[in-house]
């Protein structure tokens, strides 16, 4: 080999060996740019930080004293339902963070309007903070603005492609929730201020549950946004929670329903606090899936198509919607069957409400079918979920203002 091909070689070297650090160094930012490149592999429990140990010290800390404070007005399920509720709240702050900073404003300024009612009603007509911002009907108005609010910017950020009208109608939306939150704790307070016998958790009229049916829609809503990194579906998914604010001042202003009144004796049992939550996480998934699917209606018919996020995105997040609405509306259905036996007599008595739960619970149980079964996918099950949502609220509200039968105490 003459120097002339030895010099080459050595700048093929050279030049090889620096091509292939490079691309070492690319693979290396292309792997740290990755998203798994974030996966952690250690179990979950090693994972968890100090501040994580401190969120879950705070809760148990919260429960203890409620317990100390209340267990002699708590019965053995009561205390079983405050039991398992820290877990679950745990973990949920666990998994999802923001849940830990909505959860303390919801705790900060429920117990801040506790301590200004200085246990007299009255106050609340007087006090400026709770005239204005933390009595239940004032947080529930706030609410509701806020969650129109939401709405508008939602539609401004995905009409003109505007991020900053999706970050603030995000931000508005999570305020919504808080004072939602707020007014719905406030209002379980101020029921016992009324006297001890009319206090109760504020889940037991269609005042209430629009009130929690709007707040869990959000939420899902809020998990989902934040797990697909998009703000263009809160344009859909805050309509239907419009639509439910719109519903609820109607009723407020037509049937003076924000008025606290007494539990009707069947009503009368802790089973609703567990029979009530489960139905509505039902109801706000099957209810967020519908307009998923109406966004991939529109995205397929060519209408937005730029905007909104790919079909497979939208398929997806309607199946998981679906699922984990199916999933809380059985466990619902079961407990209101027990609660039927307990109250009534019997698990089952085809009164509308059970029938018309049993058709919901059929749908969806087909849709879930002819997805893992058959594969289905795209128009056709976005055009079910959307029907759905009619067969849905029929069972939400159109039993109470058609029909009648044992679960009459909803009637409009």
């Amino acid at each position: 080999m003459d120097l002339t091909q030895a010099s080459s070689s050595a700048n093929a070297r050279r030049t090889g060996s620096a091509a292939h650090a490079s691309g070492a160094r690319d693979a290396s930012v292309a792997h740290d740019l990755h998203p798994d490149a974030f996966f952690d592999e250690r179990p979950f429990l090693r994972r968890l930080t100090l501040v994580d140990w401190l969120f879950a010290l705070a809760l148990v800390a919260g429960a203890g004293f409620a317990f100390s404070r209340y267990h002699a007005h708590m019965n053995y399920y009561d205390k079983l339902v405050l039991g398992g509720t820290v877990p679950a709240l745990v973990v949920l702050g666990w998994r999802w963070k923001p849940a830990r900073l909505l959860m303390a404003a919801i705790a900060v300024l429920s117990v801040g309007a506790i301590q200004i009612y200085q246990g007299d009603l009255a106050r609340a007509d007087s006090a400026f903070f709770l005239k204005f911002l933390l009595s239940s009907q004032s947080a529930i108005l706030w609410m509701s603005a806020l969650f129109v609010l939401a709405t508008l910017f939602y539609w401004i950020g995905l009409l003109s492609r505007s991020a900053t009208g999706g970050m603030i109608g995000t931000r508005l939306t999570w305020a919504a929730v808080v004072m939602g939150f707020v007014g719905l704790m406030v209002r379980w307070y101020e029921s016992y201020l009324i006297g001890v016998d009319v206090g109760h958790i504020p889940i037991s009229n269609l005042y209430e549950v629009f009130v929690l049916f709007s707040l869990i829609t959000a939420l899902f809503y809020l998990y989902y946004e934040k797990h697909y990194n998009t703000r263009q579906l809160g344009a859909f998914v805050l309509l239907v929670i419009s639509a439910a604010v719109g519903f609820l001042m109607w009723y407020s202003i037509a049937r003076d329903a924000q008025q606290i009144q007494p539990l009707v004796p069947a009503l009368q049992s802790w089973w609703m606090k567990i029979h009530v939550p489960a139905n509505f996480i039902g109801y706000g998934s099957f209810a967020l899936s519908a307009m998923v699917g109406v966004a991939y209606i529109m995205k397929e018919r060519g209408m937005l198509a730029d905007r909104l996020p790919a079909l497979d995105v939208l398929d997806d997040l309607m199946y998981k919607s679906i699922a984990v609405g199916f999933a809380f509306f059985t466990i619902a259905t079961i407990l209101g069957a027990l609660w039927a036996a307990q109250a009534w007599g019997g698990y089952w008595s085809w009164d509308p409400k059970e029938t018309w739960a049993l058709i919901v619970w059929l749908n969806y149980a087909a849709w879930l079918h002819m997805r893992l079964m058959k594969g289905l996918r795209g128009n056709v099950a976005a055009w079910w979920a959307l029907t759905g949502l009619l067969v849905t609220t029929f069972a939400f509200l159109g039993v109470n203002m058609f029909l009648s039968g044992l679960h009459s105490y909803g009637k409009l």
